[in-house]
């Protein structure tokens, strides 16, 4: 199939996407367009225009700050594999981002349209919430500031506005004796998890001080494994039979839904799975 019928604008600043943004009903940001084209050409997203936004500078940069890393929204998953900068400032996304399907994908595809996007199934948005990352975005009324736990609102939902567009994704430098985890499992290298996670623990000596602990694929969106994370902080980190009890927790936490791949009780215990995984190659 090909897509329908569509007006193609290409700004050179920010002011003119958002410009053209309000001015249509049903316009669409193209950033890498890995996503969004195949989905216009099986007729599932139908946008009366498309505002490409790849001529506009200031979006392309991986940029060290007080606080940690500030990450561009057109920087490719190619570019975030290669920075040795993301390896020391953003070490979750750097574990988790060989995993984002194929290379030719990973050579077009960005960490904004990524984000927008917010496919339930998808690394990045577990990496940012694990993260506790701050989402910037641009539009009407100006440049906004969100946490990435309140960023995302439901299946494929967000809290960008019809006009808004993610211009970057700022990450907290690590702190100390903090260590990241980063698992998942798919039928194939390159598909969409089946079960995954993101997260992190603050290990002291052996005792584990603090955990975050983020699951996808289970859910309408990132879903925080809270109970499991409290009752790992002050766990030893080499008892596996107290990390093992802390694990039967997501039975609180998680609610998966079923999908073509898995049914609930499946992803639920593949979720205990890479859990327990994580946590043991860590003792």
């Amino acid at each position: 199939m090909k897509a329908a019928g569509f007006q193609y604008e290409r700004p050179n600043t920010l002011t003119q996407a958002i410009q053209l943004l309000s001015s249509s009903p049903d316009a669409r940001v193209l950033a890498g367009g890995q996503s969004l084209l195949p989905a216009m050409n099986m007729r599932l997203a139908t946008p009366e225009m498309l505002v490409d936004i790849q001529d506009i500078p200031g979006l392309r940069s991986i940029e060290e700050t007080e606080k940690g890393l500030r990450i561009g929204a057109l920087v490719t998953h190619g570019e975030i594999q290669a920075s040795d900068l993301v390896k020391r400032k953003a070490p979750l996304l750097a574990r988790a981002v060989p995993y984002v399907a194929h290379v030719g994908i990973r050579n077009r595809g960005t960490i904004g349209g990524s984000l927008s996007l917010a496919d339930p199934a998808a690394e990045y948005p577990a990496v940012v919430v694990a993260s506790d990352a701050v989402i910037e975005i641009q539009g009407p009324e100006g440049l906004r500031k969100i946490n990435a736990s309140s960023f995302f609102k439901g299946l494929y939902t967000t809290d960008l506005e019809a006009s808004d567009i993610l211009t970057a994704v700022e990450f907290q430098q690590p702190r100390p004796n903090e260590t990241f985890i980063f698992e998942e499992f798919a039928r194939r290298k390159g598909d969409y998890a089946t079960v995954g996670l993101a997260g992190s623990v603050v290990v002291s000596g052996t005792t584990i001080e603090s955990a975050r602990i983020v699951f996808f694929a289970v859910g309408s969106q990132p879903v925080l494994a809270e109970q499991a994370a409290k009752a790992l902080t002050g766990c030893d980190i080499a008892d596996k039979s107290s990390l093992e009890k802390a694990v039967q927790l997501l039975d609180g936490d998680l609610d998966p839904m079923p999908d073509l791949q898995a049914n609930r009780h499946t992803k639920l215990h593949l979720a205990k799975t890479l859990l327990v995984r994580a946590l043991f190659k860590q003792g």
